[in-house]
């Protein structure tokens, strides 16, 4: 989300025929409204594409001649886990909002990451989506042969116009992988980047060029990042460590690098939901629905849930489920190579405005967004809090708990039961990130 948007985020819910939900929290309480989260009708929802086009073969032979030339060190999850890094704190180090009934717990990124807000190496970074262990295995541990990891994965952007001759804006993308093992929080940052060129050609890379990064989830080695019209598609067997730390990305002269980080993580694919590249995705309405926040539902088959985010002061998010292939980590698709055309199976209009993330545990909706009047509230600089809302289907939400300001994207973790979220706020004086996790009940 732009910064521009920041400030229509949190309004007063109240205008003619479109009161949303009541201000019960903490589980209890009933709806004021009638608005449901309602389904979308199946012949709409079958027609919700994700096309990966030939982008796999590309960026296939592209990896290849990056990892044959010899300037990167290829490494995987477990490696970078263990590799030390960054260092945050364990538990909430910022006001939540969250009902102290559901047991807040979480952690915090360090100083520089959670008050970035400057050009500077550490700046201009906003965090957007968080994903984890509990995404990725079942068991909710990332798992080799010796150790079992609890870990997490946040999604950011860096949204700053640099000015001069290379105006920039969304220009660059990372993900964070996040070792918790042991009560304590290390982490590193990884530069999401375009693999180019082929055996032929020879390999190099580049910035995700206009890459917003918003919703993540990790599912197996694989790790999916929402970019509106864009599903892209990474591989954590694919991680390049650089051997520089410059600003420069991409190798030259036979020297790596990726914007001031060790790691860069290659795009090994993408779907789109357009009917061609240069076509635009349009939320609430038409059938090339917005890829905003993402979660993982491992109710039933598994499933990679979309939901849109819809600048207006209106309902109408849609929230859209995918279905996924556990034997490809890939939607699932009847293209005999596993890489194909996949078609949406559900789908439901939100009635949250500003809807910002949304999960489920096979029962109930959670989704982060407005605060009805009564319960949070501001608007710019003066935001208390978002919401977390719940419904079930076809049923009108009702406000779950107050959230930390700026609530993004969530995640239901079924092995604990719990939901977690993050926040994006900037605050760069004292900082005001946090990632939470909450019962769900």
């Amino acid at each position: 989300m732009s910064m521009t948007q920041i400030g229509m985020r949190v309004r007063t819910l109240v205008a003619a025929g479109l009161l949303i939900v009541g201000a019960a929290v903490a589980g209890g309480g009933t709806a004021q409204a009638a608005t449901p989260f309602a389904a979308i009708d199946t012949a709409t929802v079958n027609q919700f594409t994700l096309d990966p086009g030939t982008s796999f073969t590309g960026y296939g032979a592209a990896i290849d001649a990056v990892e044959a030339g010899g300037a990167v060190h290829v490494m995987d999850a477990n490696q970078v886990l263990a590799s030390g890094g960054r260092t945050g704190s364990t538990g909430l180090c910022h006001g939540t909002g969250l009902s102290s009934s559901l047991s807040p717990t979480g952690f915090c990124w360090d100083k520089a990451d959670d008050t970035s807000n400057s050009y500077t190496p550490d700046g201009g970074w906003t965090p957007q989506g968080i994903t984890g262990s509990y995404d990725a295995q079942p068991n909710g541990k990332w798992d080799n042969q010796t150790t079992s990891h609890t870990a997490y994965l946040a999604s950011w952007h860096f949204d700053q116009d640099l000015g001069g001759s290379n105006p920039q804006s969304n220009a660059f993308a990372r993900l964070t992988l996040v070792n918790a093992d042991n009560g304590a929080i290390t982490y590193n940052h990884m530069l999401l980047v375009e693999p180019t060129g082929d055996q032929s050609a020879g390999g190099n890379f580049r910035a995700a060029a206009g890459t917003h990064a918003d919703g993540v989830v990790w599912y197996g080695n694989r790790v999916f990042v929402a970019n509106g019209r864009w599903l892209q598609v990474y591989d954590l067997r694919h991680i390049w460590k650089v051997t520089s730390n410059q600003e420069m990305v991409g190798i030259s002269g036979g020297v790596s690098s990726a914007r001031w980080s060790n790691y860069a993580l290659p795009m090994i694919g993408r779907y789109r939901t357009t009917a061609s590249d240069g076509t635009a995705c349009t939320p609430v309405t038409g059938t090339a629905p917005c890829l905003n926040s993402l979660s993982l539902d491992r109710s039933g088959q598994d499933g990679l849930v979309s939901a849109e985010y819809y600048a207006s002061n209106a309902a109408g998010g849609r929230v859209i489920r995918w279905p996924l292939d556990a034997a490809t980590t890939l939607p699932s698709t009847s293209d005999t190579s596993g890489v194909g055309t996949s078609h949406a199976t559900v789908g439901y209009t939100s009635p949250i405005w500003h809807m910002q993330g949304a999960a489920t545990d096979g029962t109930y909706w959670y989704l982060a967004g407005d605060c009805p009047s009564g319960v949070g509230g501001g608007s710019g600089d003066s935001i208390d809090y978002s919401c977390i809302h719940r419904a079930e289907p076809n049923q009108a939400p009702h406000v779950y708990t107050t959230s930390p300001v700026l609530t993004e994207n969530l995640g239901y973790a079924p092995s604990a039961h719990r939901l977690w979220g993050i926040n994006e706020r900037i605050n760069s004086t004292t900082g005001i990130r946090v990632v939470f996790s909450i019962t769900a009940t």
